[in-house]
Formats: structure tokens, C-alpha cells, sequence
């Protein structure tokens, strides 16, 4: 089975009825007002490493030779500032679904041709409070590969794209934790030569790994602050 395979099974198992991506327990600081929340997709988006043309069938044998593109959003926003996040924002009634609201803000964000790219489905969606969000995560496969770079920088202050093998690397991972107003927030962190990857991003980054199965052995103990 390649990891195309593997992935593209682990997405159709998501999309089953009362399938669960992320609890919301010991890591949301609030509760979610559907009524005021807005609704976003992101971007998960897996491709081939060091190629400029990579294709889906057969696709990559080992999830070693995949990465994962990612943005550092900008230090000057008011939600989310200076996070890694995956492409992705609010969708507009323009937009067809989830999974086209996911590719226009990925290309307005880091110039990537979205002809390029496979949409495998999208996962259950997950309440941000913090932001007023409930988003849906859209999962692709970059069939076609495109340069990408910060396209806007009052948005996005970096573009990057980071191997599966360093997020694996259990020497890697972390706990992040946040504490305020007597809560006490933990989340999986990721540390990579760009940035932390924690929050938000890394709970979708670890549940993604857990449920294809490639999470290796880590130590949960080794908390860190998250970088606010």
C-alpha cells in the first residue's frame, strides 16, 4: 500500500457518520457559539519531496518521502499571530464548498497553481472558539507541484514546507502549554527547523498521524511554553 493509498483510506474512513477528528476537552479555552462562528476550511496538503512533479499513482511507498505545506501567519493579526497554520480561511459565498475555499485561500496565500492538486475528501469538521471558527479540514495530494512563496505578507510572514520525517521525529515532539485565567491548556507541539508547530495545527497534525497509524513512540512529559 503506498502512502497515497493510506492516506486517501484514512479520509473515506473520516467521512463515516459520528466520525470524530478532535475533542474539544483540556485544550479549548472557551465554548463555541455556533450562532456567532463563521465557517473556514484549511488546507492539508501532502506532496512528494524534492520533485517538481510527482504522481498520485502509485505514489510515494513510504510517508519518509512526503512533506506537508504550512504558513506562519503574520505577527501583526489579530487572531492567531505569528502560528503556523495550514493554508486555509473563511469561506466566502463565492465558494463552492469546503474544498474550494481551501484551495483559493492556499493560492491567495502561497501562490500554489491549485490545478495541481487531488482533493481526497475532507475530515469532520472542528470548533475554534478562540477565533470564532468551525472548520472543516480538506485533505490533498499535490499531483502537480507548484512554487510557493509568502504571497501577501501582512498575511503570511512565511511559506514552508516541512518533511513528515521531521514531524515523526519523536526527538521532535513536545507538549505545548498555555496557561490563563486558571486553565491550563496542553496541546502536541512539533519542533521544526522553521518554526513550533503547535495549537490548533498540531492537534490536527498529530490526530491525522494517529489515525494513519505513523505516530512513533513519544514522550508527552517534556512540556514546553507554548511561544505565544
Amino acid at each position: 500500500m503506498t502512502a497515497l493509498d493510506e492516506v486517501a483510506g484514512w479520509v473515506r474512513k473520516m467521512q463515516a457518520p459520528h466520525a470524530v477528528l478532535l475533542r474539544p476537552e483540556g485544550w479549548q479555552f472557551a465554548t463555541l457559539d455556533p450562532e456567532k462562528s463563521r465557517r473556514a476550511a484549511v488546507l492539508i496538503l501532502f506532496g512528494a519531496r524534492d520533485v517538481h512533479h510527482a504522481d498520485p499513482a502509485p505514489g510515494s511507498t513510504d510517508p519518509d518521502d512526503l512533506d506537508i505545506l504550512f504558513v506562519m501567519r503574520a505577527s501583526t493579526l489579530s487572531n492567531h499571530p505569528g502560528q503556523v497554520a495550514f493554508p486555509g480561511g473563511a469561506i466566502d459565498d463565492e465558494d463552492e464548498d469546503e474544498a474550494a475555499a481551501a484551495l483559493r485561500e492556499a493560492r491567495e496565500e502561497t501562490g500554489l497553481d491549485p490545478e495541481g492538486i487531488r482533493i481526497l475528501g475532507t475530515l469532520p469538521e472542528v470548533g475554534l472558539p478562540v477565533s470564532s471558527f468551525i472548520v472543516t479540514p480538506v485533505v490533498g495530494w499535490w499531483v502537480e507541484q507548484s512554487p510557493v512563496h509568502a504571497v501577501d505578507t501582512a498575511e503570511s510572514e512565511l511559506v514552508f514546507r516541512c518533511p513528515v520525517s521531521t514531524l515523526l521525529d519523536s526527538s521532535r515532539r513536545r507538549t505545548a502549554v498555555v496557561r490563563r485565567d486558571g486553565f491550563i491548556s496542553r496541546t502536541p507541539a512539533f519542533l521544526t527547523p522553521d518554526a513550533v508547530i503547535w495549537g490548533f495545527t498540531a492537534m490536527l497534525l498529530d490526530a491525522a498521524f494517529d489515525g494513519l497509524g505513523w505516530t512513533k513512540p513519544w514522550d508527552r512529559s517534556r512540556e514546553i511554553p507554548a511561544p505565544l
